[in-house]
């Protein structure tokens, strides 16, 4: 017999599929968690408390309705949960693996039990949709005959792309690589977010009338003003891909690279693509990760299944606590200590590492030389001072060096050619909500427009600047938006 709703948290505790061994899991590239039974995720469904005040849905950047699809997976209505899901998350299979949930931080239970696994329940709806084939293509019943442009195709760009398609309006997305998917393609390793999951759901989008072209560099081989010229609004989802770079000695040596270009290369070697540029392997190296981010810590689950001889993450910021942090109280995302997957695996970590510089032998690193740091306690704003601790200089031994030191902002040749606004981080300037440039037919989006973030904030950005296009195009609009579900992000002075 089920409990009640209302004591469905009283009844279950938190329980997450097990995971595949370390050991086993670095031999191969493919996802490694198992799934629970549909009477396990009932389970768990029925540990929400389905609140007054659903702080949950004020930690998710996109408004997902939480407690409405966790009542439909406990009731067993799996297709009713997957439309309220996709009312306001286009592509939840993604977010279901790569969402850091936020969501989960603000769970009310999670004041005194385990939160609800909120993530684990999403990514379950998302994968039964498409079993079930309950995910097909929707194509408008009919065309505005207004043309728009996405230039990029990260998950701003199709969240975008899809909406102002079902808007009615005729989408062409540009692409500057050969597939679209943004990071979700080149760069997020295939053991978190397998291809077939993105590839699936272009094809799902081609099949709406959204034409894209690959390989159309805007700004490098298609001219900016020319193709702003052709559409009725042009909205740029370019990212922010101009990496953080080092200044020191020895920058220069071989095997310093950029992250990105690392883990690009794996994902382009297991689609069994060419690889022009020089090859970026780990496999027998000495490794050195700096950076210790999501980008980071998919450096290392990289670098183990290459084959690297060992891993060394280094952190310039001092470590968090573990546990509570009562910095960042909750419903606010806590600043603790996290060990992803790939942090299980292997590999050495350590904080308030200040890297000094490199040397090498016949052009190539062989060695890093760092000082470890002290930090001041924060300062009302927030800011800590380091300072080098004399006595603390160390070496390492490394044949690869990965910078995994985040993305500063878009880069700038759109802007420049069609004469945008900056604002003062270098981001294309464009006021949240609005979506609109210093060029009235043209939009910015996702990181292109707020910097380096996260993928569901990618999406939320993505939805809500195809309303604001179409709002701008036809005078109103009948795209959702995320605060017509109650949404009052926690998080909105970072917008």
């Amino acid at each position: 017999m089920r409990p009640n709703k209302e004591r469905g948290f009283m009844t279950y505790k938190r329980e997450l599929p097990p995971a595949q061994l370390p050991d086993e899991r670095v031999r191969h590239w493919d996802e490694f968690d198992s799934e629970f039974t549909v009477r396990e995720l009932r389970d768990q469904g029925y540990r929400c408390m389905n609140c007054g005040v659903p702080f949950c849905m004020s930690g998710c950047p996109l408004g997902n309705q939480i407690p409405d699809f966790n009542d439909m997976v406990k009731d067993d209505a799996w297709e009713a949960a997957l439309d309220i899901l996709h009312s306001t998350n286009n592509f939840p299979e993604f977010t279901g693996r790569v969402c850091p949930a936020p969501c989960e931080a603000s769970c009310v239970l999670g004041i005194i039990e385990p939160q609800v696994t909120i993530k684990l329940i999403e990514h379950a709806i998302g994968d039964r949709g498409w079993r079930e084939g309950w995910i097909k293509p929707q194509p408008p019943e009919v065309r505005t005959q207004k043309r728009v442009a996405v230039i990029g195709a990260g998950p701003a760009g199709l969240a975008a792309a899809q909406q102002l398609n079902r808007a009615g309006h005729w989408v062409t997305v540009y692409e500057r690589s050969d597939e679209p998917g943004g990071l979700l393609q080149y760069g997020i390793p295939d053991f978190k977010l397998e291809k077939v999951y993105v590839r699936r759901r272009i094809e799902q989008m081609k099949s709406e009338g959204i034409e894209f072209k690959c390989g159309a560099w805007v700004g490098k081989d298609i001219a900016a003003p020319d193709l702003v010229e052709q559409y009725d609004a042009t909205l740029l989802t370019i990212g922010s891909t101009k990496p953080r770079d080092i200044d020191v000695p020895g920058r220069e040596l071989g095997g310093v690279h950029f992250a990105l270009e690392f883990l690009t290369q794996q994902n382009r070697r297991l689609a069994g693509k060419m690889i022009h540029e020089r090859e970026i392997l780990a496999r027998g190296k000495n490794v050195v990760v700096l950076g210790g981010g999501d980008t980071g810590s998919d450096c290392v689950g990289t670098s183990l299944r290459q084959g690297a001889k060992n891993v060394r993450s280094f952190e310039l910021l001092p470590r968090p606590p573990e546990g509570k942090n009562p910095e960042t109280p909750w419903p606010l995302w806590p600043v603790i200590l996290r060990t992803s997957s790939s942090y299980e695996e292997g590999g050495a970590r350590d904080w308030s590492i200040l890297t000094k510089g490199f040397s090498g032998e016949n052009g190539n690193v062989k060695k890093l030389h760092g000082v470890r740091l002290e930090w001041s306690a924060p300062d009302p704003q927030g800011r800590r001072k380091m300072e080098e601790i004399p006595g603390t200089e160390f070496e390492v031994e490394c044949d690869l060096v990965l910078l995994a030191l985040g993305f500063l902002h878009p880069e700038h040749d759109i802007a420049t050619q069609l004469g945008l606004e900056l604002d003062g981080r270098g981001n294309i300037k464009a006021d949240y909500g609005r979506y609109v440039t210093s060029n009235p037919k043209v939009f910015a989006a996702g990181d292109a427009r707020r910097g380096q973030s996260l993928v569901v904030w990618a999406i939320h950005e993505g939805r809500e600047a195809a309303r604001a296009i179409d709002i701008a195009l036809m005078g109103r609009s009948d795209l959702p938006s995320a605060f017509s579900h109650g949404y009052d992000a926690l998080s909105i002075g970072k917008a």
